[in-house]
């Protein structure tokens, strides 16, 4: 239940970018995000270089320090990118087939999760999508 939750609270707060911030996020929790994201622009989903853009723009959104970045183009034409940030890891991979794109975020310290996830759906303008947040451990 928890988890459904923070999932819409979360799904709420990146609809309204006035209610971002990290309110009740501690800093130097762990985030973890999983979001699947479906589109009516499949384009987008076969286009190597416009998902590394909407990486490249939500990890500058929230803060991060990118250190490399790799990308793949499947037959099919599905992309999977990642970016590996100083302090976390943020991912994608389409399923074109199924109009569908996951995006993985995993957010530590002064990285703005929020944000950077909220700049990952304004960047692929989804039809519907799901997000659920989770704190992991650290201590």
């Amino acid at each position: 239940m928890r988890e459904a939750a923070q999932a819409r609270a979360s799904r709420s707060a990146m609809s309204n970018p006035a209610e971002l911030a990290t309110e009740g996020i501690d800093v130097d929790d762990l985030c973890s995000y999983a979001v699947d994201v479906w589109v009516s622009d499949h384009s987008i989903l076969t286009d190597e270089e416009r998902l590394l853009k909407v990486l490249r723009d939500a990890a500058a959104k929230g803060n991060a320090k990118v250190l490399g970045e790799a990308s793949h183009v499947f037959p099919n034409g599905a992309v999977t990118a990642i970016l590996l940030l100083s302090a976390s890891h943020l991912s994608i991979h389409t399923w074109p087939e199924f109009s569908l794109a996951n995006v993985d975020l995993l957010a530590y310290g002064r990285l703005n999760g929020e944000r950077m996830m909220q700049s990952v759906e304004l960047g692929l303008s989804p039809t519907r999508i799901n997000v659920t947040r989770m704190l992991r451990a650290v201590h």
